[in-house]
């Protein structure tokens, strides 16, 4: 059995992709780094409804999970 490389992609207050960082990460840590920087700078800011994120995964099924639910900025 082959082992599949995860996904992740940030996700917004409303539960789609984040409506600036919608993009796949390798890693978990990659798409934290990426909230982070963002937050720390364009996202300064922005709306609540964009500071909000979230971290989802991609099932082997294709489906996209949540696994940690939005926050402000991952604050």
């Amino acid at each position: 059995m082959e082992l599949q490389q995860k996904l992740y992609r940030l996700a917004g207050l409303d539960g789609r992709p984040h409506p600036v960082l919608d993009t796949p990460y390798e890693s978990m840590e990659a798409a934290l780094d990426a909230a982070q920087d963002w937050c720390k700078g364009q996202g300064l800011n922005c709306s609540i409804r964009e500071k909000g994120i979230g971290i989802e995964v991609m099932t082997t099924s294709g489906a996209w999970r949540t696994i940690r639910y939005p926050k402000k900025c991952l604050g």
